[in-house]
């Protein structure tokens, strides 16, 4: 899942706050009401290319991207390029400095032994970030991703990094959870939420001044909601999972303060064609720890879905890999052995 980090944080942050007490609302404010904006409900029919655009009256949404990367000489990376849409009102955007958006980007790349991030912030309605459809364009300042879905560029960069890669897949988009209806509790909070786990990525990096030539496997998420999670929920645990057997895997572990946690996720053939899994189908369990900004971060699991004859580990490429922004989190390319190779990532949340 993609019910990603800090933004209705940003909003307190962004838009002022009243000095009454705090409200209980789960991981990064994201189990808040939100009784004025759009529902998430069962049987929405997608349409694309409008879906790949914003969604006005959800408070909520974001552009995903990861990829895992090797070199010629084998090195290993992983990027990351986020954008996220946060509504501060449940109304039709405006133009102008009126308009009640706010824009925010994240984008790190990792190798084993380095590890940069750097985030973005915008208003909306000025220019500085935005999503348009026709054609797509995802940007915030010059951070960029945009042409046709298979047939994508991305490019970020900041201090230390740098990235411009092309992604490419003939590939059908994946409905994740029940044909797009991506539950996140048993109390019903979910999100509206597809992927592109096909893309194929090639082109160019840099770290600290050293430049690569890189080519792997990429994953697209969408996801669009207006109250993700429980009050309850304090953090996640999310896979994206590329075995180099051609299927696909999401997983995601919702961690709750008092309770078991809401697990679930989505098994993906070499075709695309996809099957609901659920809690009972999957076993998640953390192993190995590393003390990471002075918290102690579960850097090697195990994951097994008996009914697919998965039994694997997945092992952090760099367990350093912690975003560390203005609402911190870990995230990082992940190596996986056992039943099944392969490569994905991994983002924690809430530790």
């Amino acid at each position: 899942m993609r019910t990603k980090v800090g933004l209705l944080i940003l909003l307190a942050l962004l838009s002022g706050c009243d000095n009454s007490a705090p409200v209980e609302k789960g991981f990064a404010g994201l189990g808040g009401e939100a009784a004025a904006f759009t529902p998430v409900v069962p049987g929405r029919v997608f349409s694309f290319p409008a879906d790949h655009g914003p969604h006005d009256g959800f408070r909520i949404e974001w552009w995903y991207v990861t990829a895992n990367l090797k070199d010629d000489q084998g090195h290993e990376f992983g990027v990351q390029w986020t954008l996220f849409r946060s509504a501060l009102k449940a109304t039709p955007e405006v133009a102008g400095w009126s308009n009640q958006t706010i824009w925010l980007g994240h984008a790190a790349v990792t190798s084993a032994t380095v590890h940069h991030a750097a985030e973005r912030y915008a208003r909306g309605g000025v220019g500085q970030a935005g999503v348009s459809v026709a054609p797509f364009n995802a940007w915030i300042d010059d951070w960029r991703f945009s042409g046709p879905l298979a047939d994508m560029q991305l490019s970020a960069r900041d201090k230390g990094f740098s990235y411009q890669l092309r992604l490419v897949s003939t590939r059908p988009l994946v409905l994740q959870g029940d044909k797009g209806f991506s539950q996140k509790s048993e109390q019903g909070q979910a999100s509206y939420y597809y992927s592109q786990p096909f893309f194929q990525a090639n082109g160019s990096l840099e770290i600290d001044g050293k430049t690569y030539t890189v080519s792997g496997p990429a994953w697209l998420d969408r996801e669009w909601s207006s109250q993700p999670l429980t009050a309850n929920q304090s953090g996640w645990d999310w896979f994206s999972l590329h075995l180099d057997s051609g299927e696909q895997v999401m997983l995601y572990r919702m961690r709750q303060k008092d309770g078991a946690p809401y697990l679930t996720g989505t098994w993906i053939d070499a075709e695309g064609r996809t099957e609901l899994l659920h809690g009972d189908d999957i076993s998640l369990t953390p192993g190995d720890t590393a003390k990471v900004a002075g918290r102690s971060m579960p850097v090697r699991w195990s994951i097994k879905i008996p009914g697919k004859h998965l039994d694997i580990t997945t092992t952090a490429l760099n367990p350093n890999a912690w975003m560390d922004l203005r609402i911190p989190y870990w995230e990082g390319p992940v190596r996986l052995s056992g039943s099944h190779a392969g490569q994905g990532y991994l983002e924690m949340t809430g530790y």
